[in-house]
């Protein structure tokens, strides 16, 4: 009897600790109450005057959160630098040259460790970030769940082959965004993000020049910046909304619509194809857009994060403690 005792009470251990571990694993928007109660506010106030000093942050700093998702996860591994054992994903075509807002993320690392050593991961100073910086210059705001740990390696091979590219046509995109968990209408309310934000000439070229589905006015005004010279000019930069590039709204949207994306992979969303109703839609109802969207970003948030014992939460955000 002791021995079926014995069982029993090995059995409910084993049962309860294994409830512990899920529950553990779970992201939650409470996850830092009491560890470290202050750290939004804290990453809000780095954040918001990163973007008062330059508008342009608010596009870089969703599209880092992003483009950390697409690649394992959303594990920071977007914010490592290469290493020995490391082939950062900085240096993706994707990414090289175009990434950017990290110092601003190593900034809200540093002053949450101030106060919370240890504590909060840099791949939920991302999530975090992301929302503020939409929230910040008109765009949705949503609460994020938190609890993700930081990965300990990246990989440059898997950034440039998940990562959506500039040429990609929708059926592409629908399958790259499928494949992460996401729906035709999460990835064309995602794309709205280019409402704000700009892009480089290279990125841009080929449709200016080349392009078919492409407004001839729109065009002419987007050479004037971006010579056909594949020599010359290709940082130079042009707003992804010509409208209203500061603002978070759908004119992005309605743009499409005219003929008037300036990448390629923004105008296959309205160009005869199954995503043609999705971009009318928000063209129409900005409200809609925004709600999506922000479901969209918890949805993105969701992608494969290292929870409970898996990763580490790094000291420095760019490298393995």
């Amino acid at each position: 009897m002791a021995s079926a005792g014995n069982k029993v009470t090995a059995v409910m251990s084993m049962m309860l600790l294994l409830l512990s571990i899920t529950c553990q694993a779970k992201l939650s928007s409470t996850f830092y109450a009491k560890t470290c109660p202050n750290a939004l506010s804290t990453i809000r106030t780095t954040i918001r005057s990163a973007i008062a000093a330059e508008r342009r942050m608010a596009a870089s700093l969703i599209r880092l959160h992003f483009h950390d998702c697409f690649v394992r996860g959303c594990d920071a591994s977007i914010l490592l630098d290469d290493a020995p054992s490391i082939s950062s994903e900085k240096n993706a075509i994707q990414n090289k040259g175009s990434a950017r807002g990290f110092k601003v993320i190593d900034k809200a690392k540093a002053a949450v460790e101030k106060i919370c050593p240890r504590v909060v991961s840099c791949a939920d100073i991302l999530a975090v970030a992301a929302r503020d910086a939409s929230e910040y210059v008109g765009g949705p705001s949503w609460t994020v769940k938190l609890g993700r740990r930081d990965s300990t390696t990246a990989s440059r091979t898997l950034a440039q082959s998940e990562l959506p590219l500039t040429t990609d046509n929708v059926g592409r995109l629908i399958s790259r965004f499928g494949s992460k968990g996401l729906s035709a209408r999460d990835m064309v309310a995602l794309s709205g993000s280019h409402t704000i934000g700009q892009a480089q000439c290279v990125t841009f070229r080929g449709r200016i020049y080349n392009g078919s589905n492409i407004d001839a006015g729109f065009a002419s005004t987007r050479r004037r910046r971006c010579p056909a010279n594949t020599n010359q000019g290709n940082a130079n930069l042009a707003p992804l909304d010509l409208v209203t590039p500061n603002s978070f709204d759908n004119n992005y949207f309605k743009n499409l619509i005219q003929k008037k994306g300036l990448l390629e992979s923004d105008q296959v969303l309205f160009s005869g194809g199954s995503t043609d109703s999705l971009v009318s839609e928000y063209s129409k109802n900005q409200a809609t857009f925004k709600s999506d969207f922000a479901a969209a970003m918890i949805k993105m948030g969701d992608i494969d994060p290292l929870t409970g014992s898996k990763g580490i939460i790094r000291r420095v955000c760019s490298a393995v403690n």
